[in-house]
């Protein structure tokens, strides 16, 4: 009687007998909708002897406010509904998964206090609420708590709420703060007197969310945006207690290409202002003591040249790739700042990135990255002997945490891997001594060692060898069979380094690996690896990701059958590119918030963020750049071929991948392609590039997407 009660309980399990990983699959019926189709009013384009006739241009209109702007959020609410009812079957299912991750988050928790100026302060959550508490305590962890910003409070109402840029004047009496409630990451700032829990009517709207007190404790610096382009554009000082339309600029930008934002060193010296593009930087700076004063020019910019200021008491150091692809610490006297008087504290070396730098008054600690992962150094300033800490597991994310007491002999910093949940150390430096102040609870269990993780390289089409780190649960079998999720970004110089995710285990657990491919276009193997991705070797970020999932096919990690995509943003061009390129590779395709209108993009220098990005992907009014991009935009690319299943993501607000380049993407890609796979848009109307601001609403996307992969499976427990 006891085999066969086993033998009903295996016949009734979605889990085979045989592994934990083997899963009994039914083919999921996708629902005979009716898509939507798209109104075709063409517009041409003629650029470079180029004619391009864009049947769906129109589509930018709501985001123009210009005429049927109204048709524009018909066309997107009927693509909801069809999103909707094509994924109806799954509803059950995507109840069920949104539980099940969200049980896997402790709800009644509380951050690692940070210490500074006297104060520990940190945040909480409590149980059922969306966001948190800012608190603060006296001294000690002993002392009485005060509530500084109860921002579930404040979110009610809200679909959208966001805080940001949390600042604390240096009496500790006044808090200034960034509000965003719509999700187009622009700021109002807000102050509260922390002694009588009284906000200031000085509220400064269109904002970077960045306040920085002057040393006076009445002065605020912040970054000032254009509200069309969203272009952080000037500079602006503001005194307590008048309105924000006299707020003085101490500085404009005139370059569209470049990034500005202000900030306080952390031993509260100066005031710095940065301007950045992707290839060139310039700091400007003042005495936090005398906010009156006008601000001095670090280093005038030059061609080609980043650099970094960190202050010490007695010194400038600088961080900067002046005849150093990969960086170099070099350092100049408080009254001598210019290039010319610079001198090297750390060489050049050809194969270590130096990624950032933490200051102490007695110490620094160098953010290192070597083979594609973070090692930290630590320098004592007073001895100069130099060691670095130590990390046991072959493939790891490490990073400095938050470390705001320039006084401190502790550095506070991250870990994680792929099946090591997030942890926050405190590390000695004097003594070297290690400790864990905090991992990452996963409820429900979880047990690390059920889990493999690998590190693997595919040999690109140049010769390149590239990274993939894996991982699955024990029992997977390399027999070609069984469904994996290739995940990737690659842009901007931004690393993908291999970190838990509680939700992930959603996946595993039902069998699928889950892969990430350490592709060219960020700075995984060091500056140069980003320098091979971008510009006019963008095409190196594709054909490496599709490289990576040709090998692992070749392998029998998965067959074509069972491979899946994701990508988001910039990673959203990287599915739209290697769809429109290898459409036969993959099963299905995750595109979020995709990028995937290029050329018209970047052709609009009214579109938010565009002018920024020209050093990244080229000017197109530069011949050489618009056919180069024309020849891998996904939205040019669009030809009458099958395609993958695709599930495309948006949202109506959002300020980075404005929504019609995905809307338009879809349209087109309905009315070209020749197969009858499935092909979805949905689009978060309420929300903009980073999706939900709770802690929780955020995983109904999530939900979304894996029934969406484990559908194609035929996964549906």
């Amino acid at each position: 009687m006891k085999h066969l009660v086993l033998i009903l309980v295996c016949a009734l399990s979605l889990l085979a007998c045989k592994n934990n990983n083997t899963m009994i699959k039914t083919t999921y019926k996708w629902p005979n909708a009716i898509a939507p189709t798209a109104i075709i009013k063409p517009t041409t384009r003629i650029l470079h002897g180029d004619t391009v006739i864009d049947n769906y241009y129109w589509m930018i209109d709501f985001f123009k406010k210009g005429v049927d702007s109204n048709k524009v959020v018909d066309y997107l609410k009927a693509e909801n509904a069809y999103t909707e009812s094509m994924m109806s079957g799954t509803k059950p299912f995507q109840g069920k998964l949104f539980n099940e991750m969200k049980a896997r988050i402790k709800e009644k928790d509380e951050s690692v206090p940070v210490f500074k100026n006297g104060y520990y302060y940190y945040t909480r959550t409590v149980e059922g609420m969306q966001y948190y508490k800012y608190c603060r305590k006296k001294g000690s962890l002993s002392s009485s708590e005060e509530v500084l910003l109860d921002v579930d409070e404040m979110a009610k109402g809200k679909a959208y709420y966001g805080v940001t840029g949390f600042s604390v004047s240096e009496d500790n009496q006044l808090l200034a703060f960034g509000v965003d409630d719509v999700s187009r990451r622009q700021y109002v700032i807000h102050i509260k007197n922390l002694i009588t829990g009284e906000i200031l009517k000085d509220a400064i709207p269109g904002t970077s969310g960045d306040p920085t007190w002057a040393s006076d404790n009445k002065t605020i610096f912040y970054t000032s945006n254009n509200p069309v382009s969203l272009l952080s554009e000037k500079i602006k000082k503001h005194q307590l207690g008048t309105g924000a339309s006299s707020d003085k600029v101490v500085y404009e930008e005139n370059d569209k290409s470049n990034y500005i934002g202000v900030g306080k060193t952390k031993n509260n010296k100066y005031i710095f202002i940065v301007s950045q593009a992707t290839l060139s930087s310039q700091t400007l700076f003042i005495d936090a003591k005398t906010p009156e004063a006008a601000f001095k020019v670090f280093q005038p910019r030059i061609n080609n040249v980043l650099y970094e200021v960190i202050s010490l008491e007695d010194k400038f150091l600088i961080r900067t790739n002046l005849d150093a692809l990969n960086f170099r610490l070099m350092e100049c006297s408080l009254d001598k700042t210019e290039s010319s008087n610079w001198k090297e504290v750390i060489p050049h070396r050809k194969d270590v990135l130096l990624q950032s730098v933490e200051e102490f008054h007695d110490f620094l600690v160098l953010e290192e990255r070597k083979d594609g992962l973070i090692n930290l150094s630590v320098r004592n300033l007073i001895n100069n002997n130099e060691h670095y800490i130590q990390f046991e597991e072959a493939a790891y994310a490490a990073s400095l945490n938050a470390n705001p007491d320039y006084n401190s002999t502790s550095l506070r910093y991250a870990y994680t891997s792929l099946t090591t949940p997030a942890s926050i150390y405190d590390y000695d430096l004097n003594t070297k001594a290690k400790t864990l102040k905090k991992q990452q609870e996963v409820l429900g269990g979880y047990n690390s060692k059920d889990y493999a993780t690998e590190r693997v390289y595919a040999t690109a089409k140049d010769g390149t060898k590239i990274p993939i780190s894996i991982v699955y649960k024990k029992g997977f079998e390399k027999n070609g069979e069984a469904p994996l999720l290739l995940y990737a970004y690659g842009s901007y110089g931004a690393s993908t380094d291999a970190s838990f995710s509680s939700t992930r285990l959603s996946l595993l657990n039902r069998g699928f690996a889950f892969a990430i491919a350490h592709i060219r276009g960020g700075q995984d193997l060091g500056r140069q690896w980003y320098e091979d991705g971008k510009l006019m070797k963008k095409k190196n970020t594709f054909t490496d990701f599709i490289d990576c999932g040709e090998y692992l096919v070749a392998n029998k990690y998965t067959s074509n059958a069972h491979l899946y995509a994701q990508g988001g943003s910039a990673g959203g061009l990287l599915m739209g590119a290697v769809t429109n390129m290898a459409p036969n590779l993959w099963h299905g395709v995750i595109a979020q918030v995709p990028f995937v209108d290029v050329v018209n993009t970047m052709l609009d220098e009214s579109i938010p963020l565009t002018t920024n990005e020209f050093d990244e992907w080229g000017n197109p009014k530069n011949k050489e750049a618009y056919f180069y991009l024309k020849s891998y935009s996904p939205y040019e690319n669009v030809t009458a071929k099958d395609y993958p299943n695709l599930l495309v993501t948006t949202g109506l607000h959002d300020s980075q991948v404005q929504y019609f380049e995905p809307a338009k993407w879809v349209a087109k890609l309905r009315a070209t392609k020749t197969d009858k796979n499935v092909l979805l848009l949905h689009t978060n109307m309420e929300f903009g590039h980073g999706g939900a601001s709770g802690r929780f609403d955020y995983l109904k996307d999530i939900a979304l997407n894996y029934s969406f992969l484990l559908a194609l499976e035929g996964i549906q427990e």
